[in-house]
């Protein structure tokens, strides 16, 4: 049975983002999802009205505290150098969410030629995303690459022990380490200390310009495997792997730590398409119910994701992006009454 004292915080977000919420809690109430859900806001569209040095006001920040779990809607976040730190960005280094996990996989409608299969591990707290920058002058600006023994240690560590956790036999990590010699090079140094302590996981370094490349190219060839790497990096890679598997709205991600959570869509938050009940919420969907793994409830996660993954395969209910005409909520629900068939059996 579910622990019915733990909490999790729902920021709405902004642009599309709740309207996307909407429809995730939708889809878990109707499994009985049990844990409490504490709706909040945080993000650009809230700032605006209110300001603040930061776009989370200090009533959602304390609720972060209190809660087990966070999920986050879509948030802008402003290409200013006044704008405060992103939302993702600042609950992450707040809680030391130092690996976003972003798994990769086709549908098989939607890639009747391509079967896809990995999980992108993130280092998620420091890198080119510390916001250590500085103008120099009127015309050059400097940004520090912040890369410690401490943050490469626990990404690459969550790395293997997920692949123990998952026999999955091979990782990539995926460097510059020819160019960027000392901050990858401690990234790599940890890399062969995990190694040494893993004898049973094999171990192929990639560079990310190559590794850009591959990813169009040949996928493929990591199946059943884990993409490791520094924040920006990954970043980069986890978006165009994306690109295979037919839609952003289909990735989901989940930022964790050792004692807390925080569980997103990797997409953005399409403010061009606020209101029109249009966008993907498979990515909201099955963050969420990542999310309910993790508060001790693991039957809903299953449900949904095997009712999301049939409700594409069928094409009968599905958005735009995917080959079809269903609105955001009819998607949903969709997804929502197969979740319950699916528990009932």
């Amino acid at each position: 049975m579910a622990d019915l004292t733990k909490k999790a915080a729902i920021i709405r977000g902004d642009g599309t983002g709740p309207e996307l919420v909407d429809a995730m809690l939708h889809v878990l109430r109707s499994c009985n999802f049990q844990s409490e859900l504490v709706l909040c806001d945080a993000g650009s569209e809230h700032w605006e009205k209110h300001g603040g040095a930061t776009y989370i006001p200090d009533s959602t920040m304390k609720l972060l505290e209190e809660s087990n779990a966070c999920y986050k809607g879509p948030t802008t976040t402003i290409p200013r150098p006044d704008a405060p730190r992103s939302v993702a960005v600042t609950i992450r280094q707040k809680f030391q969410l130092y690996s976003n996990i972003r798994p990769i996989k086709t549908y098989d409608r939607l890639s009747p030629n391509r079967k896809l299969d990995f999980i992108c591990f993130r280092e998620a707290t420091e890198g080119l995303y510390s916001g250590i920058e500085f103008r120099i002058s009127d015309e050059a600006a400097i940004a520090i690459r912040k890369t410690t023994r401490k943050g490469c240690q626990r990404i690459v560590r969550a790395a293997f022990t997920w692949a123990k956790q998952h026999s999955i036999k091979k990782i990539f990590p995926i460097t510059k380490r020819n160019i960027l010699k000392e901050t990858d090079g401690i990234f790599w140094n940890e890399v062969e200390k995990a190694v040494a302590d893993n004898p049973g996981i094999q171990v192929e370094e990639y560079y990310i310009d190559n590794m850009t490349q591959q990813i169009v190219k040949n996928p493929e060839r990591f199946n059943n495997s884990i993409l490791v790497s520094t924040n920006l990096f990954m970043d980069i890679i986890s978006e165009c792997a994306s690109g295979n598997i037919g839609s952003i709205g289909n990735v989901y991600s989940a930022n964790m730590g050792d004692s807390y959570a925080m569980f997103e869509p990797a997409h953005g938050s399409s403010p061009k398409y606020k209101g029109l009940n249009k966008v993907n919420p498979t990515a909201a969907i099955l963050s969420g119910a990542w999310m309910a793994e993790y508060l001790d409830e693991p039957h809903i996660r299953n449900a949904i994701f095997a009712a999301a993954e049939q409700v594409i395969n069928e094409g009968k209910y599905v958005t735009y992006d995917i080959g079809g005409n269903a609105t955001t909520s009819k998607m949903a629900e969709a997804i929502a009454e197969t979740a319950k068939q699916k528990l009932r059996k």
